[in-house]
């Protein structure tokens, strides 16, 4: 009888099959990679952008969601999107849920609107569906190319402003003043100072290129909070929290709302240019685009972040879309889709750590919050702005979703003043039918809902 462990039918880790396999799923040879680096890579994506699972918790449960099923979510919707992007799509990016929708999620659409989380989770799954039916009908890249870059770029921006009036007012930086709307807070107290650390913190350990600068500052601020007594230990590993309370709680019925149209162009848009532009941008450091500057399988990509959100709102997530984190894998060498596939094993291996993030506090997570609006609003350099008529709209869209704590109010503001300004200039041309049409649509919106 052949020895099992030299059966030529073994599969350790290291024999031809087990490497065939991983040939034959990831095509290792043609892009110049190795199980070896592609693994290096999706730890490196994953410890760039693992902050999520502490930050999204405490932003959704604002909402009133459950905090630990959140958490739950959090980490299977992300291994869900890097599963379908890494096994379908084939590419080295990783997925989770966004940053800048799910504020908008917890603060706008359920805080200020005061719709339920269940409906805003129904708002999200629509625009996931919208998202796939788009890729799936090839039609997401006349949608794209249709909005004009300074409005992308103004979105991606204004996203950004959110995120920074949100961390500062939930760190009690900035507050209500009946005579100026927003004033300077009492910034000497601990949350303002420790949510100032974080931010610092985190600021200077990427700008020295250390792995994992967001995760790190957001855990010593942690630590400094456990030490002051601000937060109690409730121990590191334990079995994961039910997801029960947030499991298929979506309404979808209370979605189908006229008031809520807005809402869902804007999960929809922002993921939709958001996720374009991540791929985009993190192929070419990959050097994956064609010649002509097109990804190749952009389509499977754009469907792997729709499945993800659609998936994600199911079980109790705001929209899920590409992470640009993901150009640290590339820059550490991830080149395939097992990169995504590693990372997505990662997420699952952090649902056991639910009672670290229940320690972390709203301080130390508005640190994180502010990096990210530093890195966001960066695409305001990219606008045109010798051109009035391209700058104007994109600085309305912009300053607009913090000052009227609105993601959608700001686009739908955006979209109109384009067309206006450019048909007043004489510049229609300039104007697609499909941003008339996004346009009158926003005006009616306001006039009659």
């Amino acid at each position: 009888m052949t020895d099992q462990a030299t059966s030529p039918t073994s599969t350790t880790p290291n024999s031809p099959t087990r490497r065939g396999l991983l040939e034959r799923l990831f095509q290792l040879s043609e892009r110049q990679t190795s199980v070896r680096q592609e693994v290096i890579a999706g730890l490196t994506t994953f410890l760039t952008m693992a902050y999520i699972i502490f930050v999204n918790p405490n932003v959704m449960a604002a909402a009133g969601m459950d905090q630990g099923a959140v958490f739950t979510a959090t980490c299977l919707a992300a291994a869900v999107g890097c599963l379908i992007m890494g096994l379908y799509a084939n590419y080295p990016f990783a997925l989770a849920p966004g940053m800048g929708l799910n504020a908008f999620f917890s603060y706008v659409v359920v805080g200020e609107m005061g719709y339920s989380w269940q409906v805003a989770l129904g708002a999200v799954f629509i625009s996931g569906v919208v998202f796939l039916l788009l890729s799936i009908f090839r039609v997401r890249q006349w949608v794209i190319d249709s909005i004009p870059m300074s409005l992308r770029q103004a979105l991606a921006a204004g996203v950004g402003l959110f995120l920074a009036i949100i961390a500062l007012k939930s760190a009690g930086i900035v507050t209500a003043s009946p005579a100026t709307l927003v004033t300077l807070g009492d910034v000497t107290s601990s949350d303002a100072v420790l949510a100032a650390l974080s931010f610092v913190l985190i600021a200077a350990l990427a700008y020295r290129r250390v792995l994992g600068a967001v995760m790190i500052g957001i855990l010593a601020v942690t630590a400094i909070a456990l030490v002051m007594g601000k937060v109690q230990f409730g121990g590191v590993v334990s079995a994961p929290p039910s997801m029960a309370p947030t499991f298929l709680q979506l309404d979808i019925a209370g979605a189908f709302n006229v008031g809520m149209i807005s809402v869902i162009f804007a999960f929809l848009f922002v993921d939709l240019f958001d996720t374009a532009g991540t791929l985009l941008s993190t192929a070419d450091r990959a050097r994956l685009l064609d010649q002509d500057g097109k990804l190749p399988g952009m389509g499977k990509a754009l469907m792997a972040d729709s499945s993800a959100s659609t998936v994600g709102s199911l079980i109790g997530s705001s929209t899920t879309t590409t992470y640009v984190e993901s150009t640290a894998g590339v820059a550490a060498g991830g080149r395939t889709g097992l990169t995504a596939v590693v990372c997505a094993g990662l997420f699952l291996l952090a649902l056991f750590f639910s009672p670290l993030v229940g320690m972390v506090p709203a301080c130390a997570t508005a640190g994180a919050l502010m990096y990210v609006a530093v890195l966001m609003t960066s695409g305001l350099s990219s606008i045109d702005w010798d051109d009035i008529t391209e700058a104007a709209p994109a600085v309305i869209a912009a300053v607009m979703m913090p000052l009227s704590f609105s993601i959608a109010n700001g686009i739908a503001l955006g979209f109109i003043a384009y067309a206006l300004i450019k048909t007043l200039s004489g510049r229609y041309k300039d104007v697609s039918i499909s941003v008339y049409a996004l346009a009158a649509l926003f005006v009616a919106k306001f006039i009659f809902f």
